[in-house]
């Protein structure tokens, strides 16, 4: 019997393990990158590479792109490819670690972006589920072929049906797949499970703009993906907490919480106005569907409010 295919998966396992402890720690606050467009709707590349610079001094400790705040599923596979490009060039010096998204409905276009994003020197990937696809097995097996074309650490991304006796599945699956951004169900209600259920090795993340960051860092989550446009409140309530400073950490939080009740109202394009009163953006153009509310002059200004009560606290 030939010894080529055990030794080619001890070494990809090797692989994997190294991958555990990347170079840049996947810890901390790591705000999902938005896609920002031209007037005339093209991915501003430049704009795009600004964002990452941004997210830097705001003292983030990683940058995620592109995912469902970055309107992934508007783009083509060369505007994926070419904003990849793009943000690694632009992070190249910098503090935060890169993820770069990696999901497709076709399992093989997704394991062409993870083998592009371990060429680029990501510090990691993470991928939703295939698209209108709720079988378990094609979801495992989807995984399966993303952890096996990189050694580059996997987040996988909980949304719909994904429970955490599946993901544990998952985990026990594939090698790579250490990390969980989970916006399935009940977070806080799922950590204990994950975590017991994996020995403390899946480290968990949040979404939802980081609404109850304060109490995610209690129980034990390992970071949180909010949006980019006032990542440096998050960075700071992070680092509070971290350094034992609660008090001063849950009053910053709080002024996080003010500036997200206006953003919630407006959706995506507000998310970008925010980049853009921030000179990060030139524009707020959205692909995505509209928020129910219409984005006008009234909604602007209660931005700019927003953005005028924050900037004693912002770091850029």
């Amino acid at each position: 019997m030939s010894t080529a295919f055990p030794r080619r998966r001890f070494l990809f396992l090797a692989g994997a393990a190294a991958a555990a402890a990347p170079a840049k720690p996947l810890r901390g606050i790591f705000p999902i990158a938005q896609s920002p467009f031209t007037e005339s709707g093209a991915l501003d590349l430049d704009s795009l590479a600004r964002q990452v610079r941004f997210l830097n001094r705001c003292g983030a400790h990683g940058a995620v792109w592109p995912q469902l705040a970055s309107e992934w599923d508007t783009l083509t596979e060369a505007e994926r490819l070419e904003g990849a490009e793009a943000i690694a060039a632009a992070a190249k010096g910098l503090k935060p670690a890169i993820v770069l998204g990696v999901q497709s409905s076709d399992p093989a276009v997704a394991v062409k972006y993870a083998r592009h994003a371990e060429r680029l020197g990501a510090d990691a990937v993470i991928a939703l589920p295939p698209p209108k696809n709720d079988d378990p097995k094609a979801i495992l097996d989807y995984y399966r072929q993303i952890g096996a074309a990189t050694p580059l650490p996997l987040f996988a991304q909980a949304v719909g049906k994904m429970t955490p006796e599946f993901l544990l599945e998952m985990y026990r699956a594939v090698p790579t797949l250490r990390y969980v951004k989970d916006e399935a169900g009940q977070p806080l209600d799922r950590i204990g499970r994950l975590s017991e259920g994996s020995g403390g090795e899946l480290k968990i993340f949040s979404g939802a703009h980081g609404r109850t960051l304060i109490e995610e860092m209690r129980r034990g989550f390992s970071g949180s993906m909010p949006a980019a446009g006032f990542a440096d409140l998050y960075a700071q309530t992070w680092d509070l907490w971290q350094t034992g400073r609660r008090r001063e950490a849950m009053e910053m939080h709080a002024r996080t919480l003010l500036i997200l009740t206006d953003l919630g109202l407006y959706g995506l394009e507000a998310l970008k106005y925010a980049l853009v009163l921030r000179g990060v953006f030139k524009t707020s153009v959205t692909r995505s569907r509209e928020s129910a509310r219409p984005f006008n002059d009234a909604a602007r200004q209660a931005l700019r409010e927003a953005l005028d009560f924050a900037k004693p606290y912002l770091r850029t």
